[in-house]
C-alpha cells in the first residue's frame, strides 16, 4: 500500500506539496546552503555556487524571499549593498539538506549508474 490517500499531503493545491515543489526547484537547496553560513552578498553567492547565472540567482532568491526562507536586507550606502540571509524558517532546512547531501554523496554512483547496480538490467 502506497500510503497515499484522497485528500492526502501531495494534492495538487496541497501547501505540503507546494512547498515540496518549491524546494526541490534546481537551485533552492543549493542557495539554502549557501546561506548557511550567515549573510552573503550576490557576487558571493554567485562565486560560492558555480553554475548558476545572475539572473536564476536573482529569481531564486525573490521566491525564496517571498516565501519567508530569505531576508534581503540592502545598506544605505554608495555603491548600494545588498546581502542575503535565511530566515528562522529557512534555517529549519539546512539540517534536511544536509542530510539528502550526506545521502546523494553515499549512493551518488549507484543513482548515476543504475545499469551497473540493478540486477534487473542484467
Amino acid at each position: 500500500m502506497s500510503g497515499f490517500s484522497p485528500g492526502g499531503a501531495f494534492l495538487a493545491d496541497c501547501p505540503a506539496r507546494l512547498t515540496v515543489e518549491l524546494i526541490a526547484d534546481k537551485w533552492t537547496a543549493v542557495v539554502l546552503y549557501g546561506l548557511s553560513q550567515g549573510p552573503v552578498r550576490h557576487g558571493e553567492l554567485i562565486e560560492l555556487i558555480g553554475g548558476i547565472s545572475r539572473k536564476v540567482l536573482t529569481q531564486t532568491l525573490r521566491r525564496l524571499e517571498a516565501r519567508g526562507l530569505v531576508r534581503r536586507h540592502a545598506y544605505p550606502e554608495v555603491p548600494p549593498r545588498v546581502e542575503y540571509e535565511l530566515t528562522p524558517l529557512g534555517t529549519t532546512l539546512i539540517e534536511p539538506i544536509h542530510t539528502l547531501t550526506e545521502w546523494a554523496r553515499t549512493n551518488g554512483d549507484a543513482v548515476l549508474d543504475p545499469l551497473d547496480t540493478n540486477p534487473q538490467h542484467g
